[in-house]
């Protein structure tokens, strides 16, 4: 990202400002992601656990690369079961197909 195509934008994580690069047009992006990476944090600090910022941010990576890793398993394991769905009806069809040629003496 060159400084050409890229703006300043202001994000808040546990009260703190943080001044952050940004490229045009993915502002509101940016400031959701800010948002879920802050009720994260405040969710962790909130538990009394865990304190210091950087620990409290470094569980809020690891909690959201857990769910990101999970969701990507449970997206694939979606698609598997599609896929297997899929040929089923194509067996399933091509069954009916050769039965249907073979009634018909073809």
């Amino acid at each position: 990202m060159s400084k050409t195509d890229a703006h300043k934008v202001t994000i808040k994580l546990l009260d703190k400002e943080y001044i952050i690069a940004c490229p045009e047009g993915a502002e509101a992006e940016l400031l959701t992601s800010a948002d879920y990476l802050d009720q994260k944090m405040r969710d962790i600090r909130g538990n009394g656990k865990t304190v210091g910022l950087e620990r409290v941010a470094v569980m809020a990576a690891l909690n959201i690369a857990h769910e990101l890793l999970k969701s990507h398993a449970d997206n694939r394991q979606h698609i598997e079961e599609q896929i297997r769905h899929l040929g089923s009806k194509i067996d399933q069809s091509l069954s009916r197909s050769m039965s249907e040629e073979r009634e018909s003496g073809g």
